[in-house]
């Protein structure tokens, strides 16, 4: 493996080699896999040992859970040593997160394992504190869904605010290499959707980047702003709670998820109208307008849920029409056609937002929070960033990673619900992929896609033949191999050892049950 040129902290690293404190690190853990491996009586020398990348797949909770559980399964075999990089797509980076809070968490995993399945069967976090989180986030330059995921959805699932950053919860490991290393992935939004450049992007505790280009930042500067490879901004380190949102915002599709954030909205914008009129009986004039954007609320949740909106759009324009003394309105939403219906709604909401933006030059932050919101449910933006690679030259990055100013970034699952491509760098040269598939539906959908994405790619990648009687019966796992490739081996959480002829009903257990699988 060959390492990176230390380089300076503020400047973009445009190479393919690995960052020097990851290459160190792994020098490290090496080391311990040779004498895990020596325990399991397997022999062989220190130039032989195996690079074997350990992938949990999405699959929201049931994924954090899994992962857990196949973990203290590792251990208790005495596996879980010999795997030198631990990477994770969606719901398995929630419980990559809660391990690394913990230092050397390998060496007393049952007692982490406990604390963790302890806290997501506690209290959640309360309103007061997410409310408060929320509002940090709306300062930084760059406020999206993401933050609103994370706050109002994530909080709900993992049951924590986790202010550390990647940095700090990594400097708790030891670096004798007593964990393995840790690599969490997104993709960029522009590139999947064009289908150009380098969608993949990793983020470890010391780079976050492109993993196929080459192009890499620290990870305490990814979210600052640069221009032409040189740090021109500092922004803070994203926290642990924005990373597990960045990384898990796939949980359902997008209807789905707009219904669910418009009414996690609702609930929070409850929160400050009773607690205003608690402060004060004779509310200021801004009542009028916080009534204005529930009734907008929860317009966008009628026309998607097919209900008519007629009575709300008549409360709203008869608002502003008051508020305004009659020199604002809203052109009544049409409402004739349900598709045009969803269509006309956004803009509708646009027109609100504005109508009560030009009201007074200076609302109070707290409405003006509320209203970005509401506009960025509108406008459908997610993992928004400034852009590391912004006016940079060179062939060596594709064009279309320089051009904006800002990349939007989403959960890998959209793309491929399991990280090969993070563990497929070619320096990471790496001898044996286990792919855990927490994954709905099709068992073998993550390994066939990583297939037929090597393939397009020039990536070494075994042949992917699953027998057909398999395909609704899978068993407990496969093995891949190919010539100067990787071995894979692929184990589908649930299949006919751990689930008999109950497959259908496993795929809704609770977290507590899963465990039992292992």
């Amino acid at each position: 493996m060959s390492a990176s040129k230390p380089q300076e902290s503020g400047e973009v690293r445009i190479e393919p080699s690995l960052n020097k404190n990851e290459a160190e690190f792994i020098d490290g853990r090496r080391t311990s896999v040779l004498q895990s491996l020596k325990k399991l009586q397997i022999k062989c020398r220190q130039n032989e040992v195996p690079n074997i990348a350990l992938l949990g797949s999405g699959g929201g909770q049931r994924a954090m859970v899994g992962l857990l559980g196949s973990l203290v399964q590792l251990q208790k075999t005495g596996l879980l040593d010999s795997i030198l990089y631990l990477s994770g797509v969606s719901g398995s980076t929630w419980c990559m997160a809660s391990l690394y809070q913990e230092p050397d968490w390998s060496t007393k995993l049952e007692t982490v394992k406990d604390k963790i399945i302890k806290r997501l069967s506690g209290p959640g976090v309360s309103w007061k504190e997410a409310l408060a989180k929320l509002k940090k986030y709306y300062g930084k330059d760059h406020f999206s869904l993401t933050d609103i995921w994370a706050v109002m959805v994530v909080t709900t699932i993992v049951k924590e605010i986790d202010e550390h950053t990647l940095t700090e919860q990594w400097s708790q490991q030891s670096k004798d290499g007593k964990v393995p290393f840790p690599i969490y992935t997104v993709i960029d939004k522009k590139c999947k959707q064009r289908n150009i450049g380098d969608p993949w992007f990793e983020i470890t505790p010391h780079e976050a980047g492109y993993s196929l280009t080459g192009a890499f930042v620290d990870a305490s500067n990814f979210g600052s702003k640069f221009h032409k490879g040189s740090k021109k901004n500092q922004q803070d380190e994203f926290d642990m709670l924005y990373l597990q949102a960045l990384c898990g915002s796939a949980l359902a599709d997008e209807v789905e998820i707009e219904k669910l954030l418009w009414r996690k909205i609702k609930e929070a914008l409850l929160h400050p109208i009773s607690e205003r009129r608690q402060q004060d009986p004779n509310a200021p004039a801004t009542e009028g307008c916080y009534q204005v954007l529930m009734n907008l609320v929860d317009m966008n949740l009628s026309v998607l849920t097919g209900k008519d909106p007629s009575a709300l759009d008549e409360s709203i324009r008869t608002t502003l029409n008051d508020l305004s003394g009659g020199k604002r309105r809203v052109e009544r939403l049409r409402i004739a056609d349900k598709k045009a219906e969803k269509t006309n709604m956004k803009s509708y909401t646009m027109d609100v937002n504005n109508s009560l933006s030009a009201l007074y030059l200076q609302w109070p932050v707290g409405l003006n929070a509320w209203m970005s919101i509401i506009n960025c449910m509108n406008l459908w933006v997610w993992g928004r960033n400034y852009n590391f690679l912004h006016n940079m030259t060179g062939e060596a990055v594709p064009s279309t990673l320089q051009e904006t100013e800002t990349r939007d970034y989403e959960d890998t699952g959209l793309l491929l619900n399991s990280p090969y491509l993070s563990v497929l760098r070619k320096e990471r040269d790496i001898n044996l992929i286990i792919s855990l598939d927490f994954s709905e539906g099709d068992p073998f959908m993550t390994v066939k896609e990583a297939a037929k994405t090597c393939k397009k790619l020039n990536i070494p990648f075994p042949e992917v033949n699953i027998p057909s009687e398999d395909l609704q019966k899978p068993k407990d796992f496969y093995v891949f191999k190919g010539k100067n490739t990787p071995t894979v081996i692929h184990i589908p959480l649930f299949n006919v050892v751990n689930c008999g002829g109950k497959l259908k009903s496993y795929n809704v257990m609770n977290k507590t049950e899963i465990l039992t699988v292992f």
